[in-house]
């Protein structure tokens, strides 16, 4: 009888089963979507590729051989070159840079007015809300290309009018999704703890609220950038844009586009890669749209 008690008290007890958070079930997922896996290593071989690429080159992005001219792909210039004999490959990845560097620092500016608005409109509600998203409705009411010639004509044409007029338009959109989610999730408990306890309004958005609706923010942030890379390419198709001798994927597609019947690689090159970007873009962002959903299974 002793010797049976013992034994069971002396038995180990059995181990917890040990939980896995949000995010690493995020993770998780992610890794199970093929396509969001293939997005992402599509994406970060791309990124790659333009940043370390034009350093390896021995051509420059504006080094012309105007006796070369436009020529076919070849052993030298393996993607061929545009009409000032250019080397296309090197422009093609120096352009890649400009393009990615205006969706990142646009997709970011709009992330931040959006964020800090919307948060401030969705907790605030009431007459300041009202005003606040009223003023959205107005400037989305306002055409964005005559918004950037406007730009344009007083400022004149640079690089960093980009960002400002791109970032001046996309935030709107990310101030909506905020606003909503933060809406809904003000009214929880922990929230009402947290008004309990004296804390302050601005550390209850930033410290409570933004933290649990990270999640729809990544996924909006994600879908925005080639959001606004077209954008980009857009406006550089119409002039409007990136100014030689710099390129961005959308000059090389624009002067692809004008000598596409007889310099047909000037088109087909840079418009696979700025399409593969754009696609492994969305690919990534649906895979977190689906990761981070909570009612997602756990299996």
């Amino acid at each position: 009888m002793s010797a049976s008690v013992s034994s069971t008290v002396s038995s180990p007890a059995a181990a917890p089963e040990e939980g896995n958070s949000l995010w690493r079930d995020a993770w998780l997922r992610l890794r199970k979507n093929r396509l969001a896996v293939f997005g992402g290593a599509a994406l970060a071989f791309v990124a790659l590729a333009c940043f370390v690429g034009p350093f390896l080159s021995p051509y420059g992005y504006e080094e012309q051989n105007l006796d070369l001219g436009a020529s076919a792909p070849s052993a030298a210039h393996w993607l061929g070159t545009d009409t000032l004999g250019r080397d296309l490959l090197v422009r093609l990845l120096y352009g890649g840079r400009v393009s990615l560097g205006v969706g990142l620092a646009a997709t970011f500016v709009a992330l931040t007015i959006g964020v800090v608005y919307g948060a401030v409109a969705g907790y605030s509600g009431g007459k300041r809300d009202a005003f606040m998203m009223r003023a959205v409705d107005i400037m989305y009411s306002l055409p964005f290309t005559i918004f950037v010639i406007l730009l344009m004509v007083f400022f004149g044409r640079n690089i960093i009018l980009l960002f400002v007029a791109i970032g001046a338009v996309e935030w709107l959109t990310m101030a909506r999704i905020v606003r909503g989610q933060v809406m809904s999730v003000k009214r929880m408990e922990f929230i009402e703890a947290a008004r309990s306890l004296g804390f302050g309004r601005r550390r209850i958005i930033f410290r409570h609220i933004l933290p649990n609706i990270l999640g729809p923010i990544i996924v909006y942030t994600t879908l925005t950038i080639p959001g606004v890379m077209l954008l980009e390419a857009f406006l550089s198709f119409l002039g409007l844009g990136v100014q030689p001798p710099m390129s961005s994927w959308g000059v090389l597609i624009k002067d692809g586009a004008e000598k596409m019947e007889e310099f047909p690689w000037l088109l087909i090159f840079p418009g696979t890669v700025f399409s593969l970007t754009l696609f492994s873009l969305n690919f990534l962002g649906d895979g977190l749209r689906d990761a981070l959903d909570v009612r997602a299974s756990k299996d």
